[in-house]
């Protein structure tokens, strides 16, 4: 039996990627005012952004399994609260504490525990929603990662616009989005009837796991190095502009909001189309990648050398961001239709908490090689996007792929 998915149910899945986004990404451009207002340094402010992250990666993989034997709501929705609570503790603490600094990382380290269990179970409640239908879940995946990368765009805009007033408004606005995803997922996000399964046992659990990897480790390892790259590159380049839009440009508050979000908005259209086009269609999705990876190697490399001359950056940047909102919906679909329901929660957390590791990498990779080792850093990324290339060129096989999605 179809189960028909309603828009409001679509709009309370999309608001989660978009407030956890916005939890994570609206600070980049106001972290050099939080270096200057808490008195830390370039690379201390990085950790703001890691703090969130290395949450997540750890606590993924445990939401994964729970939501496949407790259900996918039932995780969702005390994520959620938990990112509301963390981002009242960060500001709050901002604001009233003389020293701040340890507490807002308190506050993002509780933000990273609700991503942890609210963004990635959104991927397999699509695929539940869905099942058997392969092209609306795709199309559906689009949307969330669309909603995703929108929310990056949206990011710098409101984190700049919200700093004018008060520095330390991002985190309490940060709560205030994470109220409404709250209140949106609790009234209209409706489990399928019929669809729940007796949890198997955690040992259970564990073997199953491994048999997954063991079975379908050839593309899935590559996907989840995909994963990584994608966000590191996306949040190192973040974080380099960010810094050179105001010590070289001299491009502060909204303005710098508005440039930030130029490369954004390339990826956010990028991933919309690409989850329009793919429809299941896993030989489809190869050669997305493959393009994807070609444009990223040969964008990357140039973004230190053209970073004095603005309407240069952006354009490399913009190719980049394309490249990136390319790959993101193809490496959702591709793990979402080829795991079974089963599995699906906890391969799928798997998957998004390599996508954190990237986000955490980012920052204070950057902030590292930003001084003697800018362009070495870019060159070397590049030559990784080269060798995942030929990875995914030799190791994801479309038609047995597809061949045992329908099997599935």
């Amino acid at each position: 039996m179809e189960n028909k998915v309603s828009r409001w149910c679509l709009v309370s899945m999309a608001s989660i990627p978009l407030v956890m986004t916005l939890g994570n990404s609206m600070l980049i451009p106001v972290l050099p005012i939080f270096e200057k207002k808490v008195g830390i340094t370039s690379f201390q402010s990085s950790t703001i952004i890691t703090s969130y992250s290395v949450a997540a990666i750890f606590l993924i993989p445990v939401a994964g399994y729970l939501s496949d034997r407790f259900g996918r709501k039932i995780v969702i929705l005390p994520s959620l609260v938990l990112a509301f609570i963390g981002g009242l503790i960060a500001g709050f603490s901002s604001w009233k504490v003389d020293d701040p600094f340890i507490w807002i990382t308190i506050g993002r380290v509780l933000q990273g525990i609700g991503a942890a269990g609210a963004t990635p179970i959104i991927l397999p409640l699509v695929g539940d929603l869905y099942k058997g239908d392969d092209e609306k879940a795709s199309s559906c995946l689009g949307i969330i990662e669309t909603s995703n990368t929108f929310g990056k765009v949206l990011s710098p805009i409101l984190g700049s616009l919200f700093a004018v007033f008060l520095w330390f408004l991002p985190f309490f606005s940060i709560s205030f989005f994470s109220l409404i995803s709250i209140i949106l997922v609790f009234f209209f996000i409706k489990v399928p009837k019929g669809e729940e399964e007796e949890p198997q046992p955690f040992k259970q659990f564990l073997q199953k796991t491994k048999d997954i990897f063991k079975q379908e480790g050839k593309w899935l390892y590559p996907v989840f190095l995909l994963g990584v790259y994608a966000m590191l590159v996306l949040f190192a380049v973040l974080f380099f502009m960010s810094d050179i839009l105001e010590k070289i440009h001299q491009i502060k508050g909204v303005k710098k909001g508005f440039v930030l979000a130029i490369p954004l908005f390339t990826l956010c259209i990028a991933a919309f189309v690409t989850g329009k086009k793919i429809k299941g269609d896993t030989a489809v999705m190869k050669w997305v990648l493959v393009i994807a990876l070609i444009m990223m190697s040969a964008s990357v490399v140039f973004v230190g050398y053209v970073s004095e001359k603005i309407i240069l950056l952006l354009i490399v940047t913009s190719v980049l961001g394309t490249a990136i909102g390319g790959m993101l919906p193809t490496l959702d679909a591709l793990i979402t239709e080829g795991i079974e329901k089963g599995e699906r929660g906890t391969i799928t957390s798997f998957y998004s908490s390599s996508r954190f590791i990237g986000v955490a990498a980012g920052p204070p990779v950057m902030s590292l090689l930003m001084k003697e080792y800018l362009n070495m850093g870019y060159m070397a990324g590049g030559a990784i996007g080269a060798i995942l290339l030929l990875i995914v060129w030799f190791l994801i096989k479309p038609e047995k792929r597809a061949n045992k999605t329908k099997n599935a």
